[in-house]
């Protein structure tokens, strides 16, 4: 893997910044782009600190043109571009009409634009080198809506069907050593939520169980060496996207439910702000963002004692699958196979 050049957006904390550090870890030419310059530049040193050559380029992905300044600074500094990673993105937080459109659409120009931006610098140097990897964060939002976060929703069911026709472009064109891959987390102990705007005056907090965000630093770095369509990761996002296919009624209703009470029945109020979707902010500069202790590996509950996702749907969706066995026996039978292969898998 050593020597390869990997450009990483949002590399400034979260999923990006853990994957700027194992690239780095592997002897890879890194390539980070954020918004925030100074902790760029740190998180840069860092990554040098590892033995790794690091290139700190302040990037804002919503515009096209920083995003081009990206790619040719990354190919002027190492000549080429073996992997690239849209993983900078925002979200806004309340119910649709009381958020301002403003962040609605910074949402969809950050996460959806800024990937499909990143994409067309990637693909054009890549099809000039034969060869490349491209990796788009999305998210589990992108097979099962989420209540509240209606634009985050539309731009990762976007990243997820952009990355649908971009693949198939690449394959009837036979240009088998271009890949695609997109990678969807459920809720994740990332600065995100910290980061997310806010109108519910609730505190904003994962849905559901927080799982450790090493589980998709390790999938995006795996990725890179051996190319899938599509990862979800997290088995409660597993769990749901299998049972969305068979019985996408129930789902979303429990879905509503969990979200309602997760983001409009908190009891620990918060102010109503944009945080991060308009302009950087200097918090939230880790990894972790603090709703499990850092660096440990298995599940934890949120800290107001809810129930995860995969206890919520173990519970509803096997009862509903047994009402609706009568009318369709076999439909529900292979459902039943294919959430219980990825239960055992999770």
């Amino acid at each position: 893997m050593a020597n390869r050049t990997v450009v990483i957006t949002g590399a400034s904390s979260g999923f990006g910044q853990g994957a700027a550090l194992k690239f780095a870890e592997a002897g890879e030419n890194v390539v980070l782009a954020a918004r925030r310059k100074n902790l760029l530049e740190e998180v840069a040193e860092r990554c040098e600190q590892l033995g790794a050559k690091a290139v700190a380029v302040k990037t804002d992905v919503s515009d096209p043109q920083e995003i081009a300044e990206l790619a040719e600074r990354a190919v002027s500094e190492f000549g080429r571009i073996d992997v690239w990673i849209n993983n900078a993105g925002v979200g806004t937080i309340g119910r649709f009409d009381e958020a301002p459109p403003q962040d609605h659409e910074q949402v969809i120009r950050t996460n959806l634009l800024g990937t499909m931006y990143g994409s067309y610098e990637a693909i054009r140097i890549f099809r000039s080198q034969g060869h490349g990897t491209l990796i788009n964060v999305g998210s589990v939002a992108g097979e099962v809506g989420s209540a509240y976060m209606s634009s985050y929703a539309a731009s990762k069911f976007g990243v997820r069907g952009f990355g649908m026709a971009l693949r198939e472009e690449l394959e009837v064109n036979g240009e088998k050593d271009i890949h695609v891959c997109t990678v969807e987390p459920d809720s994740h102990d990332t600065p995100f939520f910290e980061h997310a705007a806010n109108y519910t005056g609730k505190k904003s907090t994962p849905l559901g169980t927080a799982h450790d965000p090493e589980n998709v630093i390790s999938t995006i770095f795996e990725l890179a060496s051996n190319p899938q369509d599509k990862v979800l990761v997290g088995s409660s996002g597993k769990l749901a996207a299998n049972a969305h296919r068979v019985l996408p009624k129930v789902v979303e209703t429990q879905m509503g439910k969990k979200s309602h009470k997760n983001y409009a029945e908190q009891t620990e109020s918060a102010p109503q702000s944009s945080q991060s979707v308009r302009e950087p902010m200097e918090s939230g500069r880790d990894v972790y963002g603090g709703f499990t202790s850092k660096g440990e590996k298995s599940r934890q509950e949120r800290e107001s004692g809810g129930r995860g996702w995969a206890k919520y749907l173990a519970f509803a969706v096997p009862t509903a699958l047994l009402v609706a066995a009568v009318a369709n026996r076999d439909r529900v039978a292979r459902a039943v196979q294919d959430v219980t292969r990825t239960d055992n898998a999770a």
